[in-house]
């Protein structure tokens, strides 16, 4: 069966066409120069020619803290158009198999972690990414709404926590916490710098899967997609701090300064700890832990940047 893989250039999406399960289906992984997810005439006509019977929603514009806060309406815009597309077309040309995928940052700022599926729409957002939230919440009730109006469609939403892993994103401007850290860290082992600066007080908390991990998962879910609660988490089901990340980092890494705070930049949300007790009772469990998955993208690191 053929499956549509947008962002398929992306981590998660060569994640995605790599687990082991992909060869299973005919993964269609067009380029943005293929299919332009901004022009809906371009979908319709792509699905119209390949007919496929299930979509995996993989492309966004991503980036950490620092491109949030740089482009929210970027942020807003393009993620908001590609979903809010690509869906509303799928379910025009009578695709009934979509599994659209999410972020915890949908979720309010101040809900009470571990953050359960419910808790969407129930509280203000974390200003430094609101706009790319606004525009995954739009895509996520969107597949709700259609799937109301047409019970045969099987429309569901995947909640990531954060991700990292082979294929992540070093550059400093756009990566996220752990690559931005092995970029850091590895850089000051090579040169000899004494400290590493790490923004705020190191004390808010987050929690990171290896991006394998999360494409298991989405294969899990895509062969009982029809059993499939329309909206669910997918996490490890515990977090560390920022330092804790950083510390744990520096024992793999071999770096051995020491750290300063800056105080004066923006942290983001106190913590996002999501509740994974839906996915785990339909036998879902991550099999990578924290130093396995950071040894394995530190070797791709080195390997991408011989």
């Amino acid at each position: 069966m053929r499956v549509l893989l947008t962002g398929g250039t992306g981590m998660v999406g060569r994640n995605i066409k790599e687990h082991q399960k992909a060869i299973n289906y005919c993964v269609l992984a067009p380029s943005r120069q293929e299919l332009d997810l901004t022009n809906r005439e371009q979908i319709r006509n792509y699905l119209r020619i390949n007919s496929p019977e299930y979509i995996i929603h993989a492309a966004g514009l991503v980036g950490g803290i620092h491109a949030n806060i740089a482009n929210p309406s970027r942020f807003l815009i393009e993620n908001l158009e590609i979903g809010c597309n690509l869906i509303s077309e799928a379910a025009t040309m009578g695709v009934k198999n979509i599994i659209n995928l999410g972020s915890s940052c949908m979720y309010p700022k101040n809900g009470p972690n571990p953050l359960k599926e419910e808790y969407l729409l129930n509280g203000f957002l974390e200003p430094t990414n609101e706009g790319y939230a606004i525009a995954k919440i739009a895509a996520q009730r969107l597949c709700d709404y259609l799937r109301i109006e047409d019970d045969s469609r099987n429309y569901i939403t995947l909640m990531p926590c954060n991700l990292y892993g082979k294929y992540d994103n070093y550059n400093p401007k756009r990566s996220h916490l752990i690559a931005s850290i092995i970029v850091k860290l590895h850089e000051a082992k090579v040169n000899n710098k004494k400290t590493v600066e790490i923004w705020g007080d190191g004390k808010v908390r987050r929690e990171f899967m290896y991006a394998k991990d999360f494409a298991d998962a989405v294969w899990f879910s895509l062969t009982r997609i029809k059993e499939m609660p329309h909206m669910i988490n997918i996490g490890i089901g515990e977090d560390y701090s920022i330092f804790d990340y950083y510390k744990k980092i520096s024992m793999i890494l071999g770096f051995e300064g020491s750290f300063t705070f800056n105080l004066s930049k923006p942290i983001g949300m106190k913590q996002k700890l999501l509740d994974v007790k839906k996915i785990n009772h339909l036998g879902w469990f991550p099999r990578h832990n924290l130093e396995l998955g950071v040894k394995k993208t530190y070797s791709h690191y080195l390997e991408c940047n011989r």
